[in-house]
C-alpha cells in the first residue's frame, strides 16, 4: 500500500458571519490505514474542519487534497463524484431510510453507482457480516437497536469501497459501552479494509483507540 497521505490539509481557514473564525490556519496528514481522531470542545471546529475535508462546505483560504484530488478546487459536479466514490461518511444521526431493511440501506450506494446486482448483494452480504449484522439483514431500523443502526451506518459508509472515511461523533447517541463498540469496529474495519478514517470525538475513552488524536482548540491545532 503507498505511503502517500490520503489527506492532505494546508493552512485551512474558515470564517462564519459575524466574524466567527471556525478555523484558523489548521494543517496535517492522515497516511492509509491510518484512524484519526479529532477532539475538542464544542465550538472548536470539529465539524467544520470534517464537512471541508469531504467537501461538504469550501474553506475561505487553505488547500484540501483526499486522494491526490484537490478538493478545493473541483466543481460541484467533480464533488458530488468524489462524496460517492472515494469518501464515505458516518453521522451522529445514523441516517438510514425507515422503509428500507438493513441490506437494501446498505446497498444503497451500490445502486447508485450502477453496481450489477449480483455484485452489490455480495458486497452488502459480506459488509454486514464484517459489522456481526449478517442475521439481521431483512430487519428496517424501528427493528434495530440504536447501536446496530449505527452498524448498518457504518457499513453503508464502505459500501464503495472508499479511500477515506468520515465520521462525525458516531457514538453520540449512544450509551458508553456501545459507543466504545462501535469505536473498536471502527478500528478493525480500518485495518481490514484499508482504509483511512477521521473520526471526531469529544469522549475521552475512545480516543485511546484511534492511531493518532488531533485537538483543535478555537479553531488551531493545539500543540
Amino acid at each position: 500500500m503507498s505511503d502517500r497521505p490520503v489527506i492532505v490539509v494546508e493552512g485551512l481557514r474558515k470564517v462564519y458571519p459575524g466574524g466567527v473564525e471556525a478555523l484558523r490556519g489548521v494543517s496535517f496528514e492522515a497516511h492509509p490505514g491510518e484512524l484519526v481522531a479529532v477532539r475538542g470542545r464544542s465550538g472548536s471546529g470539529k465539524t467544520t474542519l470534517l464537512n471541508l475535508v469531504g467537501g461538504l462546505d469550501r474553506p475561505d483560504e487553505g488547500t484540501v487534497e483526499v486522494a491526490g484530488r484537490r478538493v478545493t478546487e473541483l466543481a460541484e459536479a467533480e464533488l458530488l463524484t468524489l462524496r460517492r466514490d472515494v469518501i464515505g461518511f458516518v453521522f451522529q444521526t445514523f441516517g438510514l431510510i425507515p422503509v428500507l431493511s438493513a441490506a437494501e440501506n446498505v446497498g444503497v450506494p451500490l445502486r447508485l453507482a450502477r453496481v450489477p446486482a449480483a455484485e452489490r448483494d455480495e458486497r452488502v452480504r459480506v459488509l454486514l457480516s464484517l459489522v456481526g449484522l449478517a442475521e439481521h439483514a431483512g430487519q428496517r431500523p424501528y427493528e434495530m437497536s440504536g447501536g446496530q443502526q449505527q452498524r448498518v451506518a457504518v457499513a453503508r459508509s464502505l459500501a464503495n469501497r472508499p479511500r477515506l472515511l468520515i465520521a462525525d461523533e458516531p457514538t453520540g447517541q449512544l450509551d458508553s459501552q456501545t459507543a466504545l463498540q462501535i469505536m473498536e469496529l471502527l478500528r478493525v474495519l480500518v485495518r481490514s479494509e484499508g482504509v483511512t478514517a477521521l473520526v471526531a470525538t469529544h469522549d475521552p475513552s475512545l480516543l485511546g483507540l484511534a492511531d493518532r488524536v488531533i485537538e483543535l482548540r478555537d479553531g488551531t491545532l493545539a500543540g
